[in-house]
């Protein structure tokens, strides 16, 4: 398994190569950049910009392992309003033009949310609706995703949907392409399940995993704190991805370092790495 970073883990203000630089520093092989409005990647990103971003990454000796986004939050794809549907398909879409020109072989996506406690005013949907209009996303990019040869990596987020293995692996399942997998967040599943159980039961539907560490006595965002002090049971999650055969990018995703390392915000960085080269020798 490889050790990469996610750029929702750098605090501060620095830039996309400084970032890169710093992971590579730490110890990173991989890097999971994400696609916003207005870049790095950008919805609207060049060719040229993209190439560019890729060439950073190779000077500071860094793969890109995936590209994520947060660009869902705001643009629910299971929605029962038209445009917010018609937007998250743009970004479906955006994501997997610029992993292509970026050499990116997985996106995160999330399908579509029932309702989001940290989203004032949130849409609720039906679940079942929401099932149904987040199969019609996923298959309506699908083609496209197999033409540019980019895997729809599936999250378990706090969306209320999708909320335990089986369900995750019977919506992965319907589509039946080895290019529709799962994104599992180790640290996510905590509030309501265990992810060795998460592994076990997705298996081979694993294209990308998440590391976080969770403290469940919170019970709120709040609980995810630093790899390897909360409550994850990391000999018997490491255990089980070796079960399955998992053998790809395992990313550092933590909170944003504000304001637990406001004044250091490049030590989180450093210490995740140690971090998940104990986890790694489990």
């Amino acid at each position: 398994m490889k050790k990469s970073i996610s750029i929702w883990s750098f605090g501060g203000k620095s830039s996309l190569e400084e970032k890169l630089t710093l992971a590579g520093k730490a110890g990173f092989s991989g890097f999971e950049i994400d696609l916003t409005e207005d870049g790095p990647v950008g919805l609207k990103s060049s060719a040229a910009e993209l190439t560019a971003i890729r060439a950073a990454a190779d000077r500071a000796g860094v793969e890109l392992s995936g590209l994520a986004t947060g660009l869902y939050w705001g643009a629910n794809p299971a929605s029962a309003d038209s445009a917010t549907c018609a937007r998250a398909r743009d970004i479906l879409k955006s994501q997997i033009a610029a992993a292509r020109g970026l050499g990116v072989d997985a996106v995160l996506v999330v399908p579509g949310s029932v309702g989001v406690d940290f989203i004032a005013g949130c849409e609720v949907v039906p679940y079942d609706l929401a099932w149904e209009r987040a199969t019609a996303f996923i298959r309506n990019a699908l083609p496209a995703a197999e033409k540019a040869r980019v895997r729809l990596c599936i999250e378990n987020v706090w969306n209320k949907f999708l909320l335990s293995p089986i369900e995750m692996r019977q919506f992965i399942a319907q589509f039946g392409s080895e290019w529709v997998g799962a994104y599992l967040d180790v640290g996510n599943t905590l509030a309501f399940g265990y992810p060795e159980q998460w592994i076990r039961i997705l298996g081979s539907a694993i294209r990308r995993v998440h590391l976080k560490d969770y403290r469940r006595a919170v019970g709120s965002a709040d609980g995810f704190v630093d790899l390897l002090s909360g409550d994850v049971e990391w000999p018997g999650v490491m255990g089980a991805l070796r079960s399955v055969g998992y053998a790809g990018w395992l990313t550092a995703e933590m909170i944003p370092p504000v304001p637990f390392y406001k004044h250091g915000p490049e030590v989180l960085i450093h210490n995740s790495s140690r971090a998940m080269d104990a986890i790694l020798a489990m």
